[in-house]
């Protein structure tokens, strides 16, 4: 499967970028990173913070610098944060990066995988289900249209999943 510069996972909050790309990682012999872990690596803070002092703006803005420098990387695979997909420039880099895995879930399962979730800013407010609709009408035309792969990931377990898109690998590794 190295036929692809990098793997890159796209897809609403509490989709499991992140637990599905470390362990493809892992079986793929590739290195993992995400997006989100890397702008807290390089600011120093966590992303509530920049949220805070910086306002969303500010955040999509080191996004943006974060996918540019990572997807000029090879051997990959790359968990984006939900909204890395908002700026054309971000999509253009991911599509050209490699191949883009849209893990699809619907905001009520989203719902019941993040509401005791402190860490994702977007959804400190009054009603954080019409907040994931809301996202979500907005974001997955989005990850459509940067995707390669869609997958439903609403059932079955990690390892599950995984074997799905390594699936999804091998049938456009084929010749």
């Amino acid at each position: 499967m190295g036929n692809f510069q990098n793997i890159c996972l796209v897809g609403m909050m509490g989709a499991g970028k992140t637990t599905v790309g470390r362990q493809l990682a892992k079986r793929l012999g590739r290195r993992f990173v995400d997006a989100d872990h890397e702008i807290e690596a390089r600011t120093g803070v966590r992303i509530p913070t920049i949220f805070e002092i910086e306002g969303e703006a500010g955040f999509r803005r080191r996004e943006a610098e974060a996918i540019d420098a990572l997807t000029r990387e090879h051997g990959l695979v790359l968990a984006t944060g939900g909204g890395a997909v908002l700026d054309p420039s971000n999509r253009r880099r991911l599509k050209a990066s490699g191949l883009v895995v849209y893990l699809r879930v619907l905001p009520l399962l989203l719902y019941e995988r993040t509401r005791h979730d402190r860490n994702r800013p977007l959804l400190q407010v009054a009603d954080p289900l019409a907040r994931l609709e809301e996202l979500f009408a907005q974001r997955d035309p989005l990850y459509r249209e940067v995707a390669d792969v869609v997958i439903d990931t609403s059932s079955g377990g990690i390892g599950s999943l995984v074997r799905r898109v390594e699936l999804e690998l091998r049938k456009r590794c084929e010749p």
